[in-house]
């Protein structure tokens, strides 16, 4: 199975038509101030999408966070701007932690990010529209499940 995990879109899906031929994915996650886009997202993917709630998706009644399962792990979906993740990840872990989750996805930052510890993997795809890390490419992340439940997760980046 393939998932192909994206954040911060706001409105703007030039690039995200660009990927989802290429990738092919069987589920998408989008973390994230997707502005409305949701129902146009979900006919552009032709497979289940999943989205949260970011601080720009005014009277949008998407959840805050999923807890979910995928593979053998339980993951934990929200956009981070409630955990202060412009400054450190520790409180979005801890929360991650706490619903029994030994994954996060979220966004707000439009950095990538993916760390892996022995008690957590984080995973953060930056912004596919509005990327702000130096370079400023826009980039997104594809997680591939083995038949075993693992994750195998790569940060990709539009050039």
């Amino acid at each position: 199975m393939t998932v192909l995990i994206i954040s911060d879109t706001h409105g703007i899906l030039a690039n995200l038509d660009k990927v989802i031929p290429r990738v092919k994915p069987d589920l998408i996650y989008h973390l994230g101030d997707c502005q409305g886009q949701e129902d146009l997202i979900a006919q552009m993917a032709n497979c289940p999408v999943e989205c949260v709630r970011g601080n720009c998706d005014f009277m949008s009644a998407l959840p805050r966070k999923v807890i979910t399962t995928l593979g053998r792990h339980q993951v934990m979906l929200t956009h981070g701007h409630l955990y202060d993740v412009k400054y450190s990840t520790g409180e979005l872990a801890l929360a991650a932690e706490k619903e029994g989750c030994d994954t996060v996805m979220y966004g707000h930052t439009h950095w990538p990010e993916l760390v892996i510890t022995d008690k957590m993997t984080i995973v953060n795809p930056g912004s596919i529209s509005l990327p702000r890390q130096p370079g400023r490419m826009p980039s997104f992340v594809v997680c591939d499940v083995d038949k075993e439940g693992d994750l195998h997760f790569a940060i990709n980046y539009l050039e």
